[in-house]
């Protein structure tokens, strides 16, 4: 009450050169604040309690979607609806829902990407907006001065993106933690200056225009339909980067890469290259930026620089934590939350960044380990009976 009297309950009016006391803002925050803080404490107390249960392995903590997850029953019809929801969804909604839908598409591959980096590698990279800029600067400068299209400029953003992130792995191969973090921020805001200040290659803060959209074999769209087309064509890319992501993860590098994210000394003990899987998780991630970059040029159809600052990769970022690192349906499910939830906020535009970050606080309190936790595989051996019968002989 006392912290917050100056604001909600003097009101001063220098117009008319008076003073209204809101004695009533300061019971409201007074009751408010008595009984959240009974609140809090009963939740605090339900997590430490579901903490002492887990360790003492009693109880497993799951969430909804886990649970749809592991039942075939209930998992199959439910990917039906999503796969007849996520076809039918632009014929239903309007013009604006469908470029807010794409938008989220984005930032789900996006967060893809950098969970190879971040959740399976462990490399705490704050500079993930570079690669994204290096994709959407090929596309806009190649169409500009050669006039490829989009469908020639998607493999050479995606090839250009995989070469930018072997360049910043090389000179940070021997960092760790924090000063691997402020070296990947001085190389996304290095490309960012770079790009504002080079007129000549860039056009500096100008940006470029009418970038074209996604034809299909020289067909062009209206704006309605092109809308439709680079909608589905992020729907096809999500899917593609959604296999990839997962058989890298189950594959021999994605396990280098957990076993060099748990303990860097022990993994290189064990015979795992480090300088190589350092540099494939930086050039895979790199590579789905880059992508990405091409198809946001496309979409929006003009780029500058302001489009690629540091508040994109800690939104990237976010995604990544939010959903659980490591969790390719946390990161799927954190990069609609953080890119849908801004923009349906709107009505309430005072209190939306208010009621934002509240969420995100309750979320690193009581869930820190993500929305959705990636399992941890546990190997167990088990007796087949053959082997029982014969120890009983």
């Amino acid at each position: 009450m006392f912290m917050t009297f100056t604001i909600l309950v003097i009101k001063v009016d220098p117009i008319q050169r008076s003073v209204s006391w809101r004695w009533e803002n300061m019971v409201m925050v007074g009751v408010g604040s008595f009984f959240l803080s009974f609140l809090w404490r009963y939740a605090m107390a339900r997590k430490l309690a579901g903490n002492k249960n887990m360790a003492e392995g009693k109880i497993l903590k799951t969430t909804i979607i886990q649970r749809l997850m592991e039942d075939p029953k209930l998992f199959r019809p439910a990917l039906i609806f999503l796969a007849v929801f996520v076809v039918a969804f632009p014929f239903i909604f309007s013009h604006y829902q469908i470029n807010i839908m794409t938008t989220a598409l984005i930032y789900v591959v996006l967060g893809l990407g950098l969970n190879i980096v971040v959740g399976l590698a462990g490399l705490l990279d704050l500079g993930y907006v570079a690669f994204y800029a290096v994709g959407a600067y090929s596309y806009a400068l190649l169409n500009y001065h050669f006039g490829l299209n989009f469908w020639f400029a998607l493999p050479i953003g995606a090839g250009l993106g995989c070469l930018f992130g072997i360049l910043l792995g090389f000179p940070v191969l021997r960092l760790r933690g924090d000063y691997l973090a402020i070296v990947t921020l001085g190389f996304g805001e290095i490309i960012r200056l770079v790009m504002e200040n080079w007129n000549e290659f860039s056009f500096g803060p100008s940006g470029i225009a009418n970038i074209p959209r996604p034809d299909f074999f020289g067909h062009e769209f209206s704006l309605q339909n092109a809308t439709i087309f680079t909608y589905f064509i992020m729907i096809g890319l999500a899917l593609l980067t959604i296999f990839f992501v997962n058989r890298l993860q189950n594959s021999r590098i994605g396990r280098a890469w957990i076993a060099l994210r748990e303990d860097e000394i022990a993994c290189q003990s064990m015979g795992i290259d480090k300088t190589k899987t350092k540099l494939t998780a930086f050039a895979l991630g790199a590579t789905w930026a880059g992508m990405v970059g091409v198809m946001f040029a496309a979409k929006t159809t003009f780029i500058n620089p302001p489009s690629f600052t540091f508040m994109e990769s800690a939104i990237i970022l976010s995604i990544v934590v939010l959903g659980g690192a490591g969790s390719i349906t946390g990161v799927i499910l954190g990069a609609l939350i953080l890119s849908l939830a801004p923009e349906y906020l709107r009505e309430v535009r005072e209190f939306r960044m208010l009621a934002f970050g509240a969420c995100m606080v309750l979320m690193m309190v009581f869930r820190p380990q993500g929305l959705i936790t990636n399992v941890r595989r546990v190997y167990k051996f088990e007796k087949s009976p053959d082997s029982k019968k014969e120890q009983n002989l």
